[in-house]
């Protein structure tokens, strides 16, 4: 059973979420070759502040938006 484990900076809306865990699994089922039913995706998500590069925080994602 694959486990995926992804971070991602707080902020962006649901739907987009589950955009990212639908492909995700299909995209482990399909290069593994094992039953989507067999994948777990687990999101965490991150506020900007406790996000860091170089030692500095991360600015909030920039959501695009439908036009």
């Amino acid at each position: 059973m694959p486990i995926i484990q992804v971070s991602i900076l707080s902020g962006r809306p649901a739907a987009m979420k589950q955009t990212l865990l639908r492909s995700l699994a299909e995209a482990t089922s399909t290069s593994l070759g094992v039953p989507l039913s067999a994948v777990r995706v687990i999101l965490t998500e991150v506020a900007p502040e406790y996000w860091t590069v170089g030692g500095e925080p991360l600015p909030p994602p920039k959501i695009p938006t439908k036009e």
